[in-house]
């Protein structure tokens, strides 16, 4: 199991503990995490799951993609470390991840 941090939108911080595999958007579809919409499901269309990635773990993980980059170019709220949710793989290597989720664009 590892643990990921979690701040949402309203400053509440909350850690959850899951099995690696699934992609970050989905552990925080599944556990409650309703500001992250999500609508297109993950395919790295619509931004909906924009996350902000505490700076120590985003060397971590992978590049960025052209796609992932243009779509987070749209956001008002995008910072240095922003990532899509969609795009991040959970991994032992992710252990102690912390994350806040974006504000609404």
């Amino acid at each position: 199991m590892i643990t990921i941090i979690v701040e949402a939108r309203d400053g509440t911080v909350r850690d959850i503990s899951v099995k690696p595999g699934p992609s970050l958007m989905e552990t925080l579809r599944d556990n409650g995490f309703d500001e992250v919409l999500a609508l297109c499901g993950g395919c790295c269309s619509c931004a909906t799951c924009h996350v902000i990635v505490e700076p120590a773990f985003a060397e971590a993980l992978p590049a960025i993609s052209v796609d992932e980059d243009d779509l987070l170019d749209s956001s008002d709220h995008r910072e240095t470390t922003s990532r899509l949710s969609c795009q991040v793989s959970l991994t032992s290597d992710l252990d102690g991840l912390r994350v806040k989720i974006a504000p609404e664009d």
